[in-house]
This record gives C-alpha cells, structure tokens and sequence, in this order.
C-alpha cells in the first residue's frame, strides 16, 4: 500500500469550513480512481494545522490520480484557503 501524508498550511482566517466541505467534495472525486482506498482529515489537539492521510493500493494508482485534470482542479479550488502550500510525505506501508 502507498501512503501520503500531508501537513496542510494554515488556512486563512474565515476559510475553515469552506476547507472542510472542498475535501469533503474531493473525497467522493477521488475516490472514482483505480486504486483509491480512502483519504482522510486529521484535526490536531490544540495548536497546528491540518493533515491528511492519502490511501492507495500502490505508487502508480496515486501518480495517476495526481497527475489527473481532477486533481489539478481541485487545487486550484483549495489553493485560495491555505496561507502557503501543502508538505506531502511519501511511504510504503511494510507492517499493517
């Protein structure tokens, strides 16, 4: 299985639900390509920022979905609500 996760940016001030629905809406989007598992939002205990857990069945499954007109869509929507750009951390899941 191969795992991202991301550390979100702030999200600008008055734009928390707004972010909540676009990854809301861009789950169900996401979750139409081969080898998509799931995809998640982490809130943290007091202070920090989003993150998110991105699930697939393998590297390839997600390079094409990220490499999609679907995903370079969805964050043109999202890119307006972050004070910064998204960090994505990449791995293989060996134990699990």
């Amino acid at each position: 299985m191969f795992v991202v996760v991301i550390s979100f940016p702030p999200i600008k001030a008055g734009k928390d639900v707004e972010f909540r629905e676009w990854f809301a809406l861009t789950n169900k989007e996401f979750a139409d390509f081969k080898g998509f598992i799931r995809r998640r939002l982490l809130k943290p205990f007091g202070e920090g920022h989003y993150a998110a857990i991105v699930e697939f069945e393998s590297q390839d499954a997600f390079k094409a979905m990220h490499s999609s007109p679907a995903h370079d869509k969805a964050g043109e929507r999202v890119k307006p609500l972050f004070d910064g750009n998204p960090t994505p951390h990449f791995y293989e899941v060996l134990i699990g």
